[in-house]
């Protein structure tokens, strides 16, 4: 093939040049046959340092999530001792309440009435109980002198008998008429949330009518379950409460235990109530899930900080024959306990029994 004188030109211009650059680049060292080995090793020796984790499969609880609903323990009503207007209310829905705390005041303006037709009775008692003393007194000086007769002194030491004692009933009437307007306040029977207050101010109502509802106590997770789970529920059994959040998966899971499990099938259902802690601020009624042990199974468990995530993949290190560490992507199921009590998760897939594992 024959080329074109220019192109033959160009390639005489040009090879000085590349020469030349060629020999002002100095040549790069040798890398010695060791550096691979040191950059592998590197990474072993930091994962003998921090430790590694052994995978072995362990016998966990084959946990199933239901809903519970949230129950008081008792439910009190607030009843009027008296009949009346209701003239002041003190709780609305939903107000913390304290053993004895005024919850209302009802007022009958009759009573107010009869303890003032009352203090004027006793009043005029006194007046006429002095009166008769004092008449007493001096037919008792005259009889001493002879100069009148001695049943008149006993008319009147009967009068004086008859109006202490008039005064001692009516005492007794207005304390009873007082103790009925003390009763006007309504007080509430237990510590508990308020549920419902059914009256407003100025309400007229009759005695042992209800004021308000008090959720009274402590509150309890009321569960209800399909019948094959009789088999597995036990009184004290583990249960453990999911957060409040759409980030649940990621919290603490509490604890509680089953207090109480209900003899009687309703509708094919069992029923059974839990006792956990830091119930006091759900709402009565709110439904929760809970987690309940189904049975026993073998599965893969591990630390929570032996995990990695990166964009929304979790990552697990391991280490490999020879020295080797990569990372694998696995997929994570609920939280789980470690056999020493700390908290760990279940690993679904990406990790086999024999593995070790690293810290990263």
């Amino acid at each position: 093939m024959r080329l074109h004188p220019k192109f033959l030109m160009s390639l005489a211009v040009l090879a000085p040049m590349a020469g030349m650059a060629v020999a002002a680049t100095p040549p790069a060292p040798a890398r010695p046959a060791t550096a691979t080995a040191e950059v592998l090793a590197a990474p072993a020796a930091a994962a003998v340092a921090t430790g590694t984790l052994r995978i072995e499969p362990v016998e966990i609880d084959d946990l199933k999530s239901v809903y519970a609903t949230v129950r008081s323990t008792d439910r009190i009503e607030a009843r009027a001792r008296i009949g009346g207007t209701v003239a002041s209310l003190a709780v609305d829905e939903g107000s913390e309440v304290e053993t004895g705390k005024v919850l209302a005041i009802v007022a009958d303006q009759k009573l107010a009435l009869k303890l003032k037709a009352l203090d004027a009775q006793i009043a005029g008692l006194k007046a006429q109980r002095e009166n008769t003393e004092r008449e007493l007194g001096r037919q008792e000086e005259l009889i001493k002198r002879g100069f009148t007769p001695k049943a008149k002194v006993d008319e009147l030491r009967t009068q004086v008998e008859v109006v202490t004692n008039q005064l001692k009933s009516a005492t007794a009437e207005r304390d009873v008429v007082r103790r009925q307007v003390e009763e006007g306040e309504v007080l509430a029977p237990a510590n508990g949330r308020v549920l419902m207050v059914p009256v407003t101010v100025g309400s007229v109502i009759m005695p042992g009518e209800s004021l308000a509802t008090i959720a009274a106590n402590a509150y309890v997770l009321r569960l209800d379950l399909p019948e094959r789970h009789a088999r597995f529920i036990r009184k004290g059994d583990t249960v453990q409460l999911g957060a409040r959040s759409l980030n649940a998966g990621e919290q603490k899971l509490v604890k509680g235990e089953i207090s109480q499990v209900y003899p009687e099938l309703q509708g094919g259902r069992v029923l059974a109530d839990a006792t956990v802690e830091g119930l006091g601020d759900f709402f009565v009624g709110e439904r929760v899930l809970v987690y309940i042990s189904g049975g026993k199974r073998r599965g893969i468990v591990i630390p929570r900080d032996y995990v990695t995530t990166r964009y929304g993949y979790d990552f697990v290190k391991i280490s490999r024959s020879g020295g080797g560490i990569s990372e694998v992507v696995v997929q994570l199921g609920l939280p789980s306990e470690l056999k020493d009590g700390s908290q760990g998760i279940e690993v679904l897939g990406g990790l086999n029994p024999g593995d070790e594992i690293l810290k990263p």
